[in-house]
This record gives structure tokens, C-alpha cells and sequence, in this order.
């Protein structure tokens, strides 16, 4: 299976994270402030009486918010595989795109956390000579983690081996 691109004026194939991590991070968000929200209205309720226990309403709005963040900030993540490097762009306000060359790339390492594993998720990082360029591709299926790693180290071993 060929990925990337093959020539210098075409573009590169762009793939995006898949829908696990966008649910994964939501769901958290739910549950932090709906935490929030009931221990600010606990509070306010026990120490300045029920009409104030309403301020945890306020959270509400961080969770709308939040909520559309999230979605902005998932779609926004994505990376391509290309002839001699790979590319990870990121960012909604601040775009961060970093371009990690097959041949300096030292360790590529698969990790799933444990909540990363309840929902089937791993993430792929990538590690260089200099530290600025350390990448990492969050929310991919193991499946697609371990190809892209096993893809990465071999290419990573051809390129370096021309030096």
C-alpha cells in the first residue's frame, strides 16, 4: 500500500483522527463540569443560601462552550504521510504544523492509556534528535497506531541508513 505523496507539486493525502478521541474528550468534559457545577452549588447553597446555588448553572456554559472547542479542536488535528517525511497539523486559533523526516526520527512508540484503551484508542510518538521536534498523533485506532509505527520505523531505517 503506497501513502504520500510522489511528486513535489502534488498534495499531500491529509487523514484525519478518528471519532473515539472527539467522544472520549467530551465525555470528560461532561463529567468535570457537571463536578464543578455541583460542588459550586453545594457550597454556595450550605454558605450563602439556594439563590446563590444557582451560580452553578454557570457551568452550564462552560460545558456549551467546551463542547464546541472540543469539536473545532478534533477536526483540526490531522496527518499525511509523505515520500520522506510525515506531516502533523494541529490548531484552530494557533495552526501548528510540524514536519518530522523519516530519516531523523529515532524512537516511534505506540501508548494507550487506560482510558484510551476503554475506547479504543492509541497514540503514535514520535521522537528526534532535537526535542522542539517531537511529535505526537492522538485518538488513532491501535490498528492504524501500530501500522503507522511499524510504517515509520521501517522508513525511519532506510532513510537513516543513506546517510
Amino acid at each position: 500500500m503506497e501513502t504520500g505523496t510522489t511528486g513535489e507539486t502534488s498534495r499531500p493525502e491529509w487523514v484525519g483522527l478518528p471519532g473515539g478521541l472527539l467522544t472520549l474528550r467530551r465525555l470528560l468534559l461532561v463529567v468535570w463540569t457537571g463536578f464543578f457545577g455541583l460542588v459550586t452549588a453545594l457550597v454556595l447553597g450550605l454558605a450563602a443560601g439556594p439563590v446563590w446555588a444557582s451560580l452553578g448553572a454557570l457551568w452550564l456554559l462552560v460545558l456549551a462552550w467546551g463542547w464546541v472547542v472540543l469539536g473545532r479542536n478534533w477536526r483540526s488535528w490531522r496527518y499525511a504521510e509523505r515520500a520522506d517525511d510525515l506531516l502533523i497539523s494541529r490548531g484552530v486559533l494557533w495552526h501548528e504544523e510540524t514536519v518530522v523526516p523519516y530519516g531523523r526520527m529515532q524512537l516511534v512508540e505506540v501508548a494507550s492509556g487506560p482510558l484510551e484503551r476503554r475506547f479504543g484508542l492509541a497514540s503514535v510518538q514520535l521522537h528526534t534528535a532535537a526535542a522542539a521536534t517531537d511529535a505526537r498523533i492522538p485518538g488513532l485506532a491501535p490498528a492504524e497506531a501500530e501500522r503507522l509505527r511499524d510504517r515509520l520505523t521501517e522508513l525511519g531505517a532506510a532513510r537513516s541508513a543513506g546517510l
